[in-house]
């Protein structure tokens, strides 16, 4: 059984922002859910995701919504959080969130300490799930992608890597 890595955007870099019913935002869950029953048929049943607000929160609700399907029962979502307390600026919503996602996971791995700097845990969680990983789901715009997001940098360890890396391009959603 292969092993996906998932990594995207945070809502800031959408042209929607945390518009969720923004019919683009509904256009890109739509794909990444496609994209996700994809790579299940491909035999990707386990996800690690990195508990981020945006794709990793986006796609770790699709797969709580597919395992509840008796076709997709034995997927399996990982979260590696980058370090205790990295959602206490969220808002109470997104709390919630995380929480129903930390609820359906099947390990939660607390990637650093919180005495280490944020950015160096980050990078750190981004690491780990591609070393967990056989490929890598990117969500990201295909022709922006900077080199100082998180979304670049974890693309940069699966090329290291050398895993297939399958990307669900979200440049329409600038449209």
């Amino acid at each position: 059984m292969e092993v996906c890595a998932i990594t995207g955007h945070r809502p800031s870099r959408f042209s929607f922002k945390n518009n969720e019913d923004d019919i683009m935002c509904k256009r890109l869950k739509k794909k990444i859910k496609k994209e996700l029953k994809h790579l299940y048929k491909r035999g990707v049943h386990t996800f690690w995701v990195g508990g981020a607000e945006g794709v990793d929160m986006w796609a770790a609700e699709l797969l709580i919504q597919l395992k509840s399907y008796e076709a997709y029962c034995d997927v399996k979502i990982m979260l590696a959080i980058p370090f205790e307390g990295h959602n206490k600026s969220w808002t109470n919503r997104s709390s919630e969130r995380l929480k129903r996602i930390i609820k359906h996971s099947e390990e939660v791995v607390i990637v650093s300490d919180s005495g280490e700097a944020k950015q160096q845990a980050y990078r750190k969680r981004n690491q780990y799930i591609v070393d967990k990983a056989d490929c890598l789901l990117a969500v990201c715009h295909k022709n922006k992608i900077t080199a100082r997001s998180g979304t670049n940098m974890t693309l940069q360890f699966a090329l290291k890597k050398e895993i297939p890396i399958d990307i669900v391009d979200c440049s329409f959603c600038d449209e």
